[in-house]
């Protein structure tokens, strides 16, 4: 059974209208994340033995070289995109603002019913991308990739846990729940070998392993 989870609030109106919500949520179907199917694993077996093994380099990164959450549709951009994609009955205002709806964050198991406690999750983090080649993109292709819905590279997570994991690989950092892992690793990889991007040697060992229990 999902984990669900209501923010801390304050005033007595306000607990009584988070116990209220969580109520209606324990009886309400557990949204179910959209992220794009990544390859199988056998095939990202292959994918990963092709990725280039190299030192990272963190040096001249700054997340503003990666334009994010760009206009995709009329008033929606790429997190609101998402937002609406991941959740289930998502409602929208007129500036593309989730107002309600339910979201489950594969990587902890946790349900949340206020958009303002997802992170839109680069699957692949940004500055792990620059570290291994996208120093050498040009601002176009940085932007391609830090909006990429085509891919298995953006996901609506639990805020903390998103901040939690920060640009760690998998060496450092997995999500919790055990049974996301081999899906989150095939994402991965799949990332890396669209993007031509390197992995360093305990990046690569990692994801072998991981890999080999799919």
């Amino acid at each position: 059974m999902p984990k669900i989870y209501a923010r801390r609030r304050t005033g007595i109106l306000a607990v009584l209208t988070g116990l209220m919500a969580s109520a209606a949520l324990v009886n309400a179907p557990s949204a179910s994340a959209a992220l794009p199917t990544p390859v199988s694993a056998t095939t990202a077996r292959t994918y990963l033995s092709q990725l280039t093994v190299a030192t990272e380099n963190r040096t001249g990164y700054s997340r503003d070289l990666f334009p994010h959450w760009i206009t995709i549709s009329g008033t929606c951009n790429t997190r609101e995109t998402v937002l609406k994609r991941d959740g289930t009955n998502v409602v929208t205002d007129s500036s593309c603002a989730s107002t309600s709806g339910s979201w489950y964050s594969p990587y902890d198991g946790a349900t949340w019913t206020a958009a303002s406690d997802l992170d839109i999750d680069h699957l692949v983090p940004l500055a792990e991308a620059w570290d291994s080649g996208a120093s050498k993109w040009t601002t176009a292709q940085r932007q391609a990739f830090a909006n990429d819905l085509t891919r298995p590279q953006l996901i609506a997570v639990t805020d903390d846990v998103n901040q939690a994991k920060g640009d760690q690989d998998p060496a450092t950092w997995m999500p919790s729940q055990s049974t996301y892992r081999c899906t989150y690793v095939r994402a991965w990889v799949q990332v890396k070998y669209y993007y031509n991007l390197s992995v360093d040697s305990a990046e690569k060992s990692a994801l072998t392993n991981y890999l080999a229990a799919c």
